[in-house]
Order: C-alpha cells, then sequence, then structure tokens
C-alpha cells in the first residue's frame, strides 16, 4: 500500500521525532529516508553535551536510540532516495530513483542542512575529532585549548566570541581582509584580546592522527604556507538548506530555508517543515526533536 495520511520526508532527530509522535497517534504513515543509516548529521558527531539527560553521548548511539524508539512503535521505514515531490488537488505525490511512487494527504520537510565543507584533506577524517560545524555544540570540549573558526561571516564572529570565553586562544581564519560580518560583531571581536585574527588566508589540510593537531594555511596573496598548532577547528563558511525537493511548492526565505513559525506550517497546505530545514533561531538536535513534535500536531489539526 503506497497511500498515507502523512509521509515524513527524512529521518534525522526531527524526522523521528515526528514518526514517535505520529505512530503515538495512529496515524497511517511512513517515514522515507535516503539511507538505511539514520540520524542525519548526528551520525557525524563524535560527542553530544547538550542533549538534556543523557550528556557524553556519542551521536551514533543517540540516533540508533531514536531508531530504536520508532521501531518499539512500529514506524515503516522505506529505504529510498526522493528525487520529486509534487501537490495536485490536495494529494502529495512523492516519486523515488526506484521508480516507486507514494502519495498522501500531508507532508513533513525534514531533510535538514548540511554545513558548506572547506573540501581540504583531513577534514573528513577528523570530523567530530576536533573538526566541528557547532561551536555551541562541541565549544565545551575546548576549555584552556587552542582552536580555530574558519569564516568571515556573522556565524564565525559568533562562534569566536563564544569560543574565547573557553578556550585559551582562538584564531580567526578568514580568505579576505575584509569580513561580511556585522560591524558591530567585528568590533567586537576585535575587542577580544584572546582572538588573533589571520587574513588572506585559506585552509589547505588539517592534520593529526586520532585528533585535530594543526591546520596547513596558504597566504592567497604571497603564497607563502605557514603550519598552526590547534587542538579544534570550527568551520563556519556557511550552511545549505536540502530544499531541492520542496522550494517549489512553499515559500522559502534568502537563504533557501522553508518559511515556517513554531507551528511548522509551510504556504503549502498540508506541507510542514521540522528540523534545520526551518527558519530559526538555533539549529540543534533539541530544537530540531521539538520540531518534530509540533510539526505533527499540525499534521493532525490539518487532516482533521
Amino acid at each position: 500500500m503506497n497511500n498515507y495520511d502523512l509521509l515524513i520526508i527524512g529521518s534525522g532527530p526531527a524526522g523521528l521525532s515526528a514518526a514517535i509522535y505520529a505512530a503515538r497517534a495512529e496515524l497511517n504513515f511512513a517515514v522515507i529516508e535516503r539511507s538505511a543509516v539514520t540520524g542525519g548529521q548526528v551520525q557525524s558527531t563524535y560527542e553530544v553535551d547538550n542533549y538534556p539527560g543523557i550528556p557524553g553521548v556519542s551521536g551514533p548511539e543517540l540516533s540508533e536510540k531514536m531508531h530504536q524508539h520508532c521501531e518499539k512503535l512500529g514506524v515503516r521505514f522505506i529505504t529510498e532516495d526522493v528525487v520529486r515531490i509534487t501537490h495536485d488537488d490536495g494529494i502529495f505525490t512523492i516519486t523515488t530513483s526506484d521508480n516507486n511512487t507514494y502519495t498522501s494527504r500531508a507532508a513533513i520537510a525534514a531533510t535538514g542542512a548540511s554545513h558548506r565543507k572547506l573540501e581540504c584533506p583531513g577534514e573528513a577524517e577528523l570530523s567530530g575529532m576536533g573538526v566541528s560545524y557547532c561551536a555551541t555544540c562541541d565549544g565545551a570540549f575546548f576549555r584552556k585549548r587552542k582552536c580555530a573558526v574558519v569564516g568571515g561571516g556573522d556565524v564565525a564572529f559568533e562562534d569566536a566570541i563564544y569560543l574565547s570565553k573557553l578556550a585559551r586562544i582562538v584564531y580567526l581564519i578568514h580568505r579576505r581582509d575584509a569580513y561580511r560580518a556585522a560591524p558591530t560583531l567585528v568590533t567586537q571581536a576585535k575587542a577580544i584580546e584572546n582572538i588573533e585574527f589571520i587574513t588572506d588566508t585559506v585552509v589547505r589540510s588539517i592534520n593529526g592522527s586520532d585528533m585535530v593537531e594543526s591546520l596547513t594555511l596558504s597566504n592567497v596573496k604571497t603564497g607563502e604556507t605557514s603550519n598552526l598548532e590547534v587542538d579544534g577547528v570550527f568551520i563556519a563558511t556557511g550552511i545549505i538548506p536540502e530544499n531541492v525537493l520542496f522550494g517549489k511548492i512553499a515559500n522559502c526565505d534568502e537563504n533557501g530555508y522553508l518559511i515556517a513559525n513554531e507551528d511548522c506550517e509551510t504556504s503549502c497546505p498540508g506541507l510542514f517543515v521540522a528540523g534545520d530545514l526551518r527558519t530559526k533561531q538555533l539549529r540543534q538536535i533539541i530544537t530540531a526533536a521539538a520540531d518534530g513534535a509540533n510539526a505533527v500536531t499540525s499534521a493532525i489539526r490539518f487532516l482533521g
């Protein structure tokens, strides 16, 4: 049977939370996930220290616990890659790369967002072992240590300012000598003694065996290379919302996030958004899980 009341696309914390609430509401629904390995970005998180009740849990362990919770409730998972979604006459038609078609009266977009990568040697290998994309998630692991932030926008400066309260020294590395960040943030950061600015510079490689040990840097103007010893590097070069499937049927903001408030309702009737894909202040595991619950609550109200 491929006809449902609700389909949840994505199986990160938002999608899994939505599945738990949908199962408890006894909806006719399924979760469509690209990979059998659920959890989204959580899978690449070495340690999660800010999820209430289970401090120090690893990312894979947390996602596995969420998945087991869903299995206990009898959630149906469809492991296929969604390639197209249309919405006509109140029905969502979802087509996968396996040429299968699924329909539903309501849908939850929980495909998340991905961090823009540096695409340099060592980044993927040391992800979660000193390479981080979230200062508020992982900053506490670098108390009294040396770390670097890569980027020149608001997030990079906010991360550097936040980390300066924890780390011994913070290097802010940017490929230009001018910043995209708000002038007030730049002024604030420059007034902090333990933030050092490295401009006109890119990261060529992230080095280390089991943990980050150093960065190989290159000056874009002189071509000179250097080695910077750090214990961690926070990459803040941007976030890319996974909106390809939904951008044509619902309104997005200027950055590509689906526009929705806490009720998770989008401009497309019956389409709800949960997790990092939604316009919001904070993108973390706990807010994604909360979105999943809210999205299902709104979907139930929509379905009547």
